[in-house]
């Protein structure tokens, strides 16, 4: 079963790089902030580079002139997210994070199977707004589709 607007997310360690590889604990990224985490199947692929983070990138100020921290995670390596933020030229602030095994995806149950690609077990799409740790709004998308968890949706959500 998948994660539900009201539920509390998953305590899961994520890496990301700064000054090296740092693991950081969702309860240290979520608790105490409002944060809007979107997810991808894959840095690099098509839609997300073309569609999904662009937006995310030119909405950036958006999010953050109402407070909310924005976060990309993908089922690759830390290393493969910091190079798609440099080469998609991601604003310092908006966290590039990597879910390497896809525990946080399989604890969220938004995984799916995309070995038909080539890719293996990966994220569903989607958009997922929490405040202090507790979903306030869950936007998957069907597969194959790119609409409910765009930055533009995910605005016109927020109000």
């Amino acid at each position: 079963m998948s994660i539900q607007v009201g539920d509390r997310l998953p305590e899961v360690p994520l890496q990301r790089i700064r000054e090296g590889v740092e693991t950081v604990d969702t309860r240290t990224l979520f608790d105490g902030r409002k944060v809007l985490l979107f997810a991808v199947p894959g840095a690099f692929t098509p839609t997300c580079s073309e569609k999904h983070l662009p937006g995310y990138v030119e909405h950036f100020d958006a999010f953050r002139e109402r407070g909310i921290e924005v976060v990309c995670m993908s089922v690759n390596d830390p290393f493969v997210m910091q190079a798609w933020g440099q080469s998609q030229h991601v604003p310092e602030g908006l966290q590039m994070l990597a879910d390497g095994n896809g525990d946080f995806t399989r604890a969220l149950g938004l995984e799916m199977d995309a070995s038909g690609y080539g890719m293996g077990r990966r994220s569903k799409r989607f958009a997922l707004y929490a405040e202090d740790g507790v979903v306030k709004q869950l936007h998957v998308e069907a597969p194959g589709e790119y609409r409910v968890s765009s930055a533009e949706h995910v605005l016109a959500e927020l109000g």
